[in-house]
């Protein structure tokens, strides 16, 4: 099968995952183009990934036109999201879109409406799901080793500073990213609700700007979540830890089986333990573990290969447009439960993190004296 041509609109702080994921399906994929406002980081790119040849675009409306792309990969500020990739699925091009894959449901649900229309394929870059700790964790529970799920617990406790929102006007914004359970715990949200059953009926939340008054949304999120199954979950959400990150992890209490999938991003089993005894849990620590550079880990490759596959077999990817819209589905829910007060009934109809502008009022002035860029 001739390559598919490849082109990444965004070369920031994610764009170098895109970038080595891109190339280490080169057998497949022919990168062509790449797309900044910012020239300065394109070429950065560039040098950094030796990509003499690729063509550099400012405006990702006249690359698409241009390089016809097979596949475009979505990796700008949050609020671009949607916006990019309805023109790339509207050229023709299958999209891999960053999380989360849109501020709201209604342009959530226009992606995944264009790329049926068009016969494309729609992935929401969810790439924890192919960490090597959760795929077996996800395997375990397929084989109904877990019996009656009663909860799961996930929790994010990072850490991010003045340097990190100053980094780009964006950040911490209602309509352009949201707080840190739309940017940084929205993977983990993801992976409960997934391991869960994903049906929900119901959740009840708290949410704050308790340590970032120069960012609009909150740096705490507190939630209790009630599927449809009869299970509930929980979600503790912070960048607030002081003085670093210090974990992320996955619990899930079955009636059969307790399992945590810990370190920095859900990359190692912690617990592993099944009333069925068919493996030993220190084997299994060991195999699937992993000890990624950084909190991204390695799933963007095996996301990409996946990808691939979908579109040469003409299936849905493994984290498909839908997998997407309830990700952000869940961290809007909670939104609107804190805002109101009250639990929140899903499915919600229509919900926009724009909608919560104002929560906890103006913001103090940003931060001068820190590094940016």
């Amino acid at each position: 099968m001739e390559k598919l041509k490849y082109a990444l609109v965004g070369c920031g702080r994610i764009a170098p995952n895109h970038i080595a994921a891109a190339i280490a399906n080169s057998a497949k994929l022919d990168i062509a183009a790449i797309c900044d406002l910012d020239a300065g980081k394109m070429e950065k790119l560039k040098q950094k990934f030796g990509l003499e040849n690729v063509r550099c675009y400012t405006d990702y409306r006249q690359m698409l036109e241009t390089e016809k792309p097979s596949l475009t990969a979505v990796a700008t500020d949050s609020g671009m999201h949607a916006q990019v990739a309805l023109a790339a699925i509207e050229s023709g091009s299958n999209v891999i879109v960053e999380k989360p894959i849109a501020m709201s449901l209604a342009d959530a649900d226009k992606l995944i409406a264009a790329a049926k229309a068009k016969h494309v394929k729609l992935c929401a870059n969810h790439q924890n799901r192919f960490n090597s700790s959760i795929r077996q964790i996800r395997s375990a529970l397929e084989a109904g080793r877990f019996g009656r799920l009663y909860h799961a617990d996930a929790h994010i406790l990072w850490r991010r500073d003045e340097n990190y929102y100053a980094d780009g006007d964006w950040r911490g914004k209602w309509a352009s990213d949201g707080g840190t359970l739309m940017n940084q715990c929205i993977h983990n949200i993801d992976l409960l609700r997934w391991m869960m059953g994903d049906d929900i009926d119901e959740v009840t939340a708290y949410t704050a700007r308790l340590a970032h008054p120069y960012i609009e949304a909150e740096d705490l999120g507190l939630a209790i979540i009630k599927f449809s199954n009869g299970s509930f979950g929980t979600v503790e959400g912070t960048v607030n830890v002081f003085p670093k990150n210090l974990e992320e992890t996955l619990y899930i209490f079955g009636e059969n089986g307790t399992v945590k999938a810990g370190g920095s991003a859900v990359n190692t089993i912690d617990e592993w333990s099944f009333a069925d005894n068919l493996d030993d849990p220190a084997e299994i620590k060991k195999r699937f573990g992993e000890i990624p550079p950084n909190i991204y880990g390695f799933g963007h490759t095996p996301l990409y290969a996946d990808m691939i596959s979908a579109i040469e077999n003409d299936r849905a990817p493994y984290v498909d447009g839908e997998a997407g819209r309830r990700a952000l589905e869940l961290v809007l829910a909670i939104y609107l439960s804190a805002a109101r007060g009250q639990p929140v009934k899903l499915p919600l109809n229509d919900c926009s993190s724009a909608d919560f502008e104002g929560r906890f009022g103006p913001c103090s002035a940003r931060p001068d004296n820190v590094k940016r860029g």
